[in-house]
């Protein structure tokens, strides 16, 4: 892909040739996080709870993240990480909170949830290491 023209976003998207969706990465970073919090492997019901979805879906995405190889699960059974699915949850944990914390600073506000789910899937590691430098590199004072 030329990097001087313009695609649409199905076109990016095309391009990129991604491991997991969009979706699967929503699905996989909250069982990361469900996991951190709860200690311990985490449930349908509680994936779907949190993401506002039915059981049903959740048990889908979940299957299609088995296909991929980043988490393991019986039937609404418990689900846990691979090391894989978990190094990259991992990722998107850190993605999400930094562009949480960055959009925080910008917008002088408490919370840019909204946002950074809108935006956390087309954020490159490249510009995510760029962010964090520059949030490493602000006085002390100006990151509260």
């Amino acid at each position: 892909m030329e990097s001087s023209a313009f695609y649409t976003m199905k076109g990016y998207e095309l391009a990129a040739n991604t491991q997991i969706t969009t979706a699967m990465e929503d699905y996989l970073e909250m069982i990361c996080r469900l996991e951190k919090e709860e200690a311990g492997p985490v449930r349908i019901r509680a994936l779907s709870q949190k993401l506002h979805v039915k059981p049903s879906s959740a048990s889908k995405m979940v299957s299609n993240l088995q296909e991929k190889g980043l988490v393991t699960s019986k039937k609404y059974g418990e689900i846990h990480l691979t090391d894989s699915g978990r190094t990259f949850g991992r990722y998107l944990l850190y993605r999400h909170d930094l562009l949480h914390r960055f959009l925080c600073f910008l917008n002088h506000s408490q919370n840019e949830l909204e946002q950074v789910e809108k935006i956390e899937h087309f954020v490159d590691e490249k510009t995510v290491r760029s962010i964090q430098a520059f949030l490493d590199s602000l006085p002390q004072e100006s990151k509260m």
